[in-house]
């Protein structure tokens, strides 16, 4: 027996009236998961969550929260709470009242108020800081306020629009350990928006990666970074060297080969893009998985030119070039730093199981 997502939304469209920013958007969640929505900015994460939320009206589509619409539902009767970017605390009132505080508008007896109040500021790790004011308190304090302020309500589902945007890059890392902590000690079904790849690799179980208002591709984040959908995908998630070329040759178990002008390369087609000789396709190869060396990698007789090393925080970023019109970059650990100077013969290769070929939907003056 399928049980029931604790969320759906189902068709949901959004026009401004100068054109629609949501295009019949379809969306699953089970409970406790923690669900991201992923993309550049305008593609309608931020819409998507309001209109959860209830604070947006949807031009036409429904919002199913637990098997019921609650579509015409105002935004204090749906089973979310919302933590923003911007915090939203009352500067007039200390740490404890401004947790508590929707607690009192629900009438929450005083003394179960304390009670919830304690037991979210030790879910935070702020216990003891219940009198300060929020003046007194750095960013990412204010942001386990808002945070607090919102699970002591026991949301069914808790919204969080890109809350740590406003956090240093160091603080920002930490809190995405902390939030993903929180998830799963408390077993809330998160839906997060992010515009950064990297924190929706780290914290989510499932990425819906949107793009001008519509899904891209969902999926667990090893099966959007290591098996794009889209070139879209295989461009936003992660450092790509994307290939466009024509399928020379193709196997019935997805295996391709792809020539961009005199160099043939391997790569793999997912099962629901399979292609034939012929069809225009990119590669996608990740620079972590180029080898190169003395020896032919990976079976394969490929040979380039080192044009340049750097080095950078333990990682070593190399341009080699594989023909005339043909550079692609690698990547290797401290571990693996090698000694080819630049200018050095060498031969190139990598694995064509770990390296996706996505359907070639630009053309020739699109591409950058």
């Amino acid at each position: 027996m399928n049980k029931t997502p604790i969320l759906e939304v189902k068709g949901l469209c959004k026009d401004y009236g100068s054109g629609m920013v949501l295009h019949d958007l379809d969306l699953s969640v089970d409970a406790g998961e923690f669900l991201t929505l992923l993309g550049p900015s305008g593609c309608g994460k931020t819409t998507t969550l309001r209109i959860i939320a209830g604070l947006e009206e949807a031009t036409a589509g429904t919002v199913w929260l637990e098997g019921k619409d609650v579509s015409e539902l105002p935004p204090e009767k749906r089973p979310v709470n919302t933590v923003f970017q911007s915090y939203a605390l009352f500067p007039h009132m200390n740490v404890q009242q401004n947790i508590a505080y929707g607690l009192k508008l629900k009438g929450v007896p005083k003394a179960e108020q304390k009670q919830r109040v304690a037991e979210a500021l030790e879910l935070v790790r702020l216990s003891g800081y219940e009198k300060r004011s929020p003046a007194q308190l750095s960013g990412g304090q204010r942001q386990r306020v808002a945070i607090a302020r919102a699970v002591v309500l026991k949301p069914r589902v808790l919204l969080l629009d890109e809350p740590l945007g406003a956090l240093d890059l160091k603080l920002r890392q930490e809190m995405q350990f902390e939030l993903k902590r929180l998830q799963q000690q408390l077993g809330i079904t998160f839906i997060y928006i992010t515009h950064d790849q990297e924190e929706a690799l780290n914290m989510s179980s499932r990425i819906v990666v949107m793009r001008d208002g519509r899904v891209e591709q969902i999926g667990t984040p090893e099966e959007v970074y290591e098996h794009p959908a889209t070139l879209f995908v295989a461009g936003f998630i992660g450092q790509s060297n994307l290939i466009h070329g024509t399928v020379e040759s193709c196997t019935e178990d997805g295996r391709i080969a792809l020539r961009h002008n005199d160099v043939l390369l391997p790569a793999t087609c997912r099962p629901d893009h399979r292609s034939a000789p012929g069809d225009k396709a990119v590669v996608c190869l990740r620079p972590q998985r180029v080898r190169y060396g003395s020896a032919p990698q990976h079976g394969m007789e490929l040979q380039g030119t080192i044009l340049s090393k750097t080095y950078s925080g333990g990682m070593q970023h190399t341009q080699i070039a594989l023909s005339d019109t043909l550079t692609i970059s690698a990547v290797s650990s401290s571990s693996e730093i090698d000694a080819f100077p630049v200018g050095s013969k060498v031969y190139v290769g990598w694995s064509a199981a770990h390296t996706p070929a996505v359907p070639d939907t630009e053309s020739e003056g699109e591409r950058q």
